[in-house]
């Protein structure tokens, strides 16, 4: 008998009337034969009737019941397989009838329940229908699991796929914790083969829809056009505004007619504003917009009757090195330079007077409403010092003075603020020869002074340090005269000679061949000896010293003596024989005998005189060399 026969006859048995009265209900409690078949055979037929399972196989099941917890799947076999509702969280329109791949892990459990798994079976199909994707150009759909650096991590047919923040929406993202748990629809834009990476975009799906509303808008854009738009991002450089499908910028300096540090100042995020049309690129789709221009110049607004010489008040909104500018009316500034906040002639950055944020009065300098320029300064709210100066530092008075700098011809120094003057190098010092003021003084130090000459046109004092005291000059005219010996300290050697220090703030100068010693040596930086004065000028403030002199001229004075010495006998041997010529002619023989022998004595003694002196010469020299 075939199979269906048997089928056919179980189903009449089952489907024939019963007659309860003469049903034999013990025989079919005990199955005492009451089926014509074995009950094996019975098994056998019904197991015929379920699907065949292979454990690892994927299979197609259709959802016959779903809850806040589970999915109960039909495949055909003897039972129904559970699966955890987590594993459609990719697709929340789940519904009973729909038709789902799973895995079968196992026919039977412990409790006989069949185990079935959607998320396997999506991930042993899910690399080849993420690459069919890419090829087709298909739209998927994904579930956003969490965030993770630079945008989202999207599961896929069961991967893990990555959805940048770029490419999420067509607008910037400030919140993407607003995405996880969502479903969404997703292009996928790039595969990595070979360390199966996945890209996708929800960008792409809207681009080609919004590059034809880009279009439309554009062909109907015209300069000067007032439109309403979106906030749409903020930037340190400006502002993008959302016109309906294509984006426009607002420069910073086409937010406001006064200065702006930042756009967020004058706009909020998803603020809506009006906004004009300044220029727009076909080309390259970029919109410029202006806000500003939609309120008049704060310039055409100003003051008619404000002019120059009038004072105002503004706020500090921009400093710089050169300046500060004053905020006095929105939009309206003005420039105080840096020369116009002191009356002091010193350069100084214009942050030591003021700060961004400070309130300050000043005066109006120059005014061209033209060219919307203002000029303004603060020092002309205090009284110009040099005004008096001639009483105030009249010539002749004294004063405390600050160096405040130097030059190699002179110091510059500050008598009060606004008042400089110059003492020349020249009048530092009434001894000391001064090649540099740093030699004698230093920046910031406090020097009395004497004013010597006023030019109030050209702001100049020249004054003087030297003239506090007398000039010392007067009384070393007579102690340093001309061949005075004194005792001086070398200090200093120089190309040309040696500094000599003479004592306190008094100078001489010594030529290198006049510090040559009597032993031939010279005389070095740190020695102290006997110098001659052999120059003096008090107009040039020099004295010239010699050591070399002390002994030249002793040896020229021991010379001139012995010279005078010899001369004087040699005068008085003359005299002698003079006198002897004019008496021999009065004496006798023998008296002109002893006058012969007297004339030779003299004559003797004359020349024995030479010899001795020279001798005694020799014999010091002598004495001389052993010491």
């Amino acid at each position: 008998m075939s199979n269906e026969s048997q089928n056919e006859k179980a189903v009449k048995t089952a489907t024939a009337p019963v007659n309860l009265d003469t049903f034999d209900w013990n025989a079919y409690e005990n199955d005492l034969g009451v089926y014509d078949q074995p009950k094996e055979a019975i098994t056998e037929k019904y197991d015929q009737t379920l699907s065949k399972v292979q454990v690892g196989e994927v299979v197609e099941g259709t959802v016959i019941g779903l809850n806040k917890r589970e999915v109960v799947v039909n495949i055909g076999y003897k039972s129904e397989g559970i699966i955890p509702i987590s594993e459609f969280r990719y697709n929340p329109e789940l519904a009973v009838g729909e038709k789902v791949e799973v895995y079968v892990e196992s026919a039977e459990d412990k409790k006989g329940q069949l185990l079935l798994s959607h998320k396997k079976a999506r991930q042993l199909r899910s690399w080849d229908r993420v690459n069919e994707a890419l090829e087709k150009d298909e739209i998927i759909k994904g579930y956003i699991k969490c965030r993770t650096k630079g945008g989202m991590i999207v599961d896929v047919f069961g991967i893990e796929a990555f959805l940048p923040g770029s490419q999420i929406d067509v607008k910037p993202i400030r919140d993407y914790d607003i995405y996880v748990d969502k479903t969404m629809e997703f292009k996928v834009v790039k595969i990595n083969q070979e360390f199966r990476n996945v890209v996708v975009s929800h960008k792409a799906l809207i681009e080609a829809e919004l590059e034809q509303q880009k279009k439309e808008i554009m062909s109907k854009l015209e300069k000067g056009q007032i439109l309403e738009g979106t906030v749409k991002n903020i930037t340190s450089y400006g502002v993008f505004i959302d016109l309906g499908g294509v984006d426009g910028l607002i420069h910073i300096t086409d937010l406001s007619w006064g200065r702006v540090n930042h756009p967020e100042e004058i706009v909020q995020l998803d603020q809506k504003l009006n906004v004009v049309i300044l220029d727009f690129d076909d080309a390259k789709k970029r919109i410029a917009l202006g806000l500003k221009q939609l309120a008049p110049h704060p310039w055409d607004a100003l003051d008619p009757n404000l002019k120059v010489g009038d004072k105002v008040k503004g706020k500090v909104v921009v400093m710089a090195d050169y300046g500060a500018f004053i905020e006095i009316a929105p939009g309206v500034e003005g420039l105080i330079h840096v020369s116009e906040m002191s009356w002091s002639q010193h350069l100084r950055s214009a942050q030591e007077f003021m700060k961004v944020g400070d309130e300050v009065e000043a005066v109006i300098l120059t005014l061209d409403r033209e060219e919307r320029k203002m000029s303004l300064g603060i020092k002309q709210l205090t009284q110009d010092p040099w005004e008096d100066i001639d009483t105030k530092f009249a010539v002749g008075s004294k004063h405390m003075a600050k160096v405040r700098n130097f030059t190699n011809f002179g110091v510059f120094v500050e008598i009060q603020e606004g008042i400089d003057g110059l003492i020349h190098i020249s009048d530092l010092s009434w001894t000391k020869k001064i090649k540099h003021p740093a030699e004698f003084t230093q920046i910031g130090a406090e020097i009395e002074v004497i004013v010597l000459e006023i030019d109030k046109e050209n702001r100049r004092l020249s004054l003087g340090h030297k003239q506090i005291e007398e000039n010392p000059w007067n009384a070393f005219e007579e102690q340093f005269a001309v061949d005075t010996v004194h005792q001086g300290t070398v200090i200093e050697m120089t190309d040309k000679g040696a500094i000599v220090s003479l004592g306190e703030n008094i100078e001489g100068f010594a030529a290198t061949k006049q510090l040559v010693k009597e032993d031939g040596t010279s005389i070095q930086v740190g020695e102290t000896a006997e110098f001659k004065v052999i120059e003096f000028s008090k107009a040039t403030k020099r004295i010239i010293l010699s050591h070399t002199r002390l002994f030249e001229d002793a040896k020229k004075q021991e010379a001139q003596a012995e010279k005078a010495e010899r001369k004087k006998a040699e005068d008085q041997t003359k005299d002698s024989v003079k006198k002897i010529n004019a008496a021999v002619e009065k004496t006798t023989l023998g008296d002109i005998s002893e006058l012969a022998e007297l004339k030779a004595k003299m004559e003797s003694d004359a020349e024995a005189k030479p010899k001795k002196t020279a001798a005694k010469k020799a014999a010091k020299a002598e004495e001389e060399a052993n010491d």
